[in-house]
């Protein structure tokens, strides 16, 4: 039997912030894992206090009829696979903190997501990008200035939008082309970058940020037309209409990601040095980007060989 309604709308809601909490403090995860996870584990609490069951009675029979509710509702795979996470997370934290006997969900599985290949850019289409940001502008201008230099960033380097936005000025190491970045669970990696995002970086401190900078502007390398750290959305906006002014399809940062992870492997670069780059914790989650050059040396071999 579950909790009475008062008592069980008090004793969630003080249990999801503790697990919020673990979260955030002991596990490092970002906001928006931590809002994923919660969101995933009150949906669980809700499915079984619906049917009269308590978190400490939770067993695999009822989280299996919680995914397949989900999929009778129409949940995509990619769906489905994060709130087993989400369950698998909270069912171990509350086995830990005494509120379940047992992991009921040790024997979950999630179902495989179809794996779809990211839109890149050719290297032709990046150039015309990056040069896109100074069209029908002056080039000088710091607001160009700023969006050339995060296009140049994001691509010579192939950080996360969060992770450029996040940058402080002395997180440069103009010397040796060096940027310390804080990555996801707070690690930290130095990435570096070439002579194109350097002059880029040069432009902006010396003519850009100054215009921009106000008494607010504190450290941050990236700045708005008002002089605070820039947003992510303003950086995604600028990216999207970069590329859509390039030609090239329908994206924002994280294609530029992409992008690059695929132009250095086609370059010949070692995938355990683009898993450092780019701060995959695991190898399996870059492997994606071997696909992606798969599939263009395909698209080229049936272009031009005469027996494809």
């Amino acid at each position: 039997m579950g909790l009475h309604p008062l008592q069980s709308r008090a004793v969630l809601t003080g249990m999801l912030d503790d697990f919020a909490d673990h979260l955030r403090l002991e596990k490092g995860r970002s906001e928006h894992t931590i809002r994923a996870y919660v969101g995933g584990a009150r949906a669980l609490l809700s499915f079984a206090g619906a049917r009269g069951i308590a978190a400490a009675d939770i067993d695999l029979a009822l989280l299996r009829a919680w995914l397949a509710e989900l999929t009778r509702r129409g949940a995509a795979r990619t769906t489905i696979a994060r709130q087993v996470s989400a369950a698998k997370t909270f069912c171990a934290w509350a086995v830990r903190e005494g509120i379940m006997a047992a992991d009921p969900s040790q024997r979950l599985k999630a179902p495989k997501a179809h794996r779809t290949l990211p839109a890149v850019l050719a290297p032709g289409q990046a150039d015309a990008a990056i040069g896109a940001t100074a069209q029908d502008r002056d080039p000088d201008d710091p607001i160009s200035l700023r969006d050339r230099l995060i296009l140049e960033l994001l691509y010579a380097s192939g950080i996360r939008v969060g992770e450029l936005c996040g940058l402080d000025i002395d997180d440069i190491d103009t010397g040796r082309r060096i940027l310390r970045v804080i990555g996801k669970g707070d690690k930290e990696r130095s990435v570096p970058y070439g002579e194109p995002a350097a002059k880029a970086i040069d432009d902006w401190l010396r003519g850009g940020r100054p215009a921009l900078a106000t008494d607010t502007s504190g450290a941050a390398l990236l700045l708005g037309a008002r002089g605070g750290r820039l947003d992510q959305r303003m950086a995604r906006s600028v990216v999207s209409g970069a590329v859509q002014a390039a030609g090239g399809p329908a994206m924002g940062p994280h294609g530029l990601r992409h992008s690059a992870a695929t132009h250095l492997l086609e370059g010949g670069a070692d995938l355990r040095v683009v898993q450092e780059l780019l701060g995959h914790s695991s190898l399996a989650t870059t492997q994606i980007y071997t696909h992606v050059s798969v599939e263009r040396l395909r698209a080229v071999h049936r272009q031009a060989h005469p027996r494809a």
